[in-house]
């Protein structure tokens, strides 16, 4: 199994506040954030720890299906191979919510529910090797960090 199987990969706060979010977190944990738009045309705002991406924090407003839902954090665990670690979900009693998706420039995703009913992603990241990067081409268009420097994998 690679360095990066089975550990947390991203996680983002699903809210209808950004703005209250970013200014708590910014106190608390001494984030500071940028913002980028995301390919919907939302933007996606990104708590930077000593230059180095930590959380995403997201309007989960314009998420279908979260209409009445709280707002929670929702964490994405990097995989080996995505399509087993979906199997498995599977025969373990799991359910798949979203099939494989890829999303350019940092990897493949698959959202699913454990056998408890607990939602997360399994992500097969772009590169899985030290020293490899994750960059979402759509944040290479902004105005935001430079994603060669602050995707690390």
């Amino acid at each position: 199994m690679g360095d990066t199987h089975g550990a947390v990969f991203w996680t983002e706060l699903m809210t209808r506040d950004c703005a209250a979010a970013m200014a708590y977190y910014g106190q608390v944990c001494g984030w500071e954030f940028t913002t980028m738009p995301d390919p919907e045309g939302n933007d996606y705002h990104i708590g930077m720890r000593g230059g180095q991406p930590v959380v995403g924090i997201m309007d989960m407003t314009q998420i279908p299906g979260l209409e009445s839902a709280p707002p929670y954090w929702f964490s994405y665990f990097a995989v080996d191979d995505l399509e087993a670690a979906v199997a498995q979900t599977q025969a373990a009693g799991g359910k798949v919510l979203r099939p494989i998706f890829p999303v350019p420039g940092t990897g493949h995703i698959a959202i699913v529910e454990d056998p408890t009913g607990a939602a997360l992603g399994l992500m097969k990241p772009e590169s899985m090797e030290g020293g490899g990067t994750v960059k979402p081409d759509w944040a290479a268009e902004s105005d935001g960090p430079d994603p060669e420097e602050n995707f690390p994998v």
